[in-house]
């Protein structure tokens, strides 16, 4: 049985993510360290700020055959392995760092929204 998910998988390995933080760690320490560091300290920050990160929230995810996933259509129903109600998760390029409820907004009854109910906390790699 072939093993297929609804929801959209991360690309980038948790090695790879990892490498690069731990390598822009180290180009701003090397910047902090430098005798006008602290003029730049500043222009740091806001480029860092500006780095867009791919954001999702995962509703859940099911496990079917290829057979079934062939025979899809157009008003197919597909069970996900969480229940209505059931806290979603918040993915920041590939790793969990939240999660949260759905919710509809405020100021845009159109739009769903993630009310955080719970920050993971950040494991450091060995």
């Amino acid at each position: 049985m072939a093993k297929t998910k609804v929801e959209a998988e991360p690309d980038q390995p948790d090695e790879q993510l990892d490498r690069a933080i731990e390598e822009l760690r180290g180009v701003l320490r090397e910047e902090e360290q430098r005798p006008d560091a602290a003029l730049r300290a500043g222009a740091n920050s806001s480029i860092i700020m500006t780095i867009p990160v791919d954001v999702q929230i995962i509703l859940g995810s099911t496990e079917m055959p290829v057979s079934e996933l062939m025979a899809l259509q157009k008003g197919s129903t597909v069970a996900l392995n969480r229940r209505i109600g059931e806290p979603v998760d918040v993915v920041v390029n590939g790793r969990r760092i939240a999660r949260g409820e759905i919710t509809v907004l405020e100021n845009d009854p159109s739009r769903f929204g993630i009310r955080l109910t719970e920050i993971i906390a950040a494991t450091k790699s060995a």
